[in-house]
């Protein structure tokens, strides 16, 4: 497997699908919100949707993805080697003939996909607002991928609005934090929250992370909160369905 990795690279396994992915510590490597979002979005199974991921990252999101349909999918990245990772990852996989990656800004969007042609919008994107007062990673590749440097919210929802045909569907894994801003954001593009999950990393903790789906010009009723995920319990060991999601077994 050396001939597929680059200076500081590795190959990790997603053992639930058997898959291989590179990884990088200096450049990027995937949390759980990525497999949370993977997991939490809905797909056809058939080979007739169009399939997006927005901030791809190193891939991993198409990957997950392409276990659940047989259509096709498209990463956008902005940063050169994480798209040339999530490249690798695809032919080491032998899934270039579902999985594909475009390097480039995702207010770019529709330079390589159509407009109202997506049937699924999925995005992890970075978390925090660019504000003048924030810390920012002094690695660029951590700065970009976790900060808004080259995108606002208000973008990423305009873009996925621009891609979704009528009742197309987004998802994204995001901070409670900014569910208002999340949600005001939505509606100003024509996109209706339609459910939420909140997970929380044990019992009795505030929730760090939400997942939350949207429908292109949905109605504004029947809005729902799921039940919750917690990940860890008090052993710091993965409850069961977050284990299911890793591993494949509850056991």
């Amino acid at each position: 497997m050396e001939e597929w990795l680059q200076k500081d690279e590795r190959i990790d396994q997603l053992i639930r699908h058997e898959l291989k992915i590179i990884q990088s510590p200096s450049v990027f490597s995937f949390s759980l919100d990525a497999v949370l979002l993977g997991d939490f979005a809905q797909v056809p199974r058939h080979d007739r949707a169009k399939i997006i991921d927005l901030c791809a990252g190193n891939g991993v999101v198409g990957l997950l993805l392409s276990k659940k349909t047989e259509s096709s999918i498209m990463g956008i990245e902005l940063q050169p080697r994480l798209a040339n990772m999530a490249e690798r990852s695809i032919q080491m996989n032998h899934l270039e003939n579902q999985l594909s990656i475009v390097e480039g800004n995702i207010k770019d969007a529709l330079k390589w996909v159509k407009k109202d042609s997506v049937d699924v919008v999925t995005c992890n994107p970075p978390y925090f607002a660019n504000e003048g007062t924030s810390i920012k990673n002094p690695n660029s590749h951590l700065a970009i991928a976790r900060h808004e440097l080259h995108m606002s919210l208000d973008d990423l929802m305009k873009v996925t609005s621009d891609l979704l045909k009528m009742n197309g569907k987004a998802y994204f894994v995001h901070r409670p934090d900014r569910l208002l801003e999340i949600i005001d954001a939505m509606k100003r593009h024509r996109l209706a929250p339609k459910k939420i999950r909140f997970v929380y990393p044990k019992e009795n903790k505030e929730a760090n992370t939400l997942l939350i789906e949207a429908i292109k010009d949905g109605k504004a009723n029947g809005f729902r909160i799921l039940p919750p995920l917690i990940v860890y319990n008090e052993d710091n060991e993965y409850l069961p369905e977050v284990k299911e999601m890793l591993y494949g077994t509850k056991v």
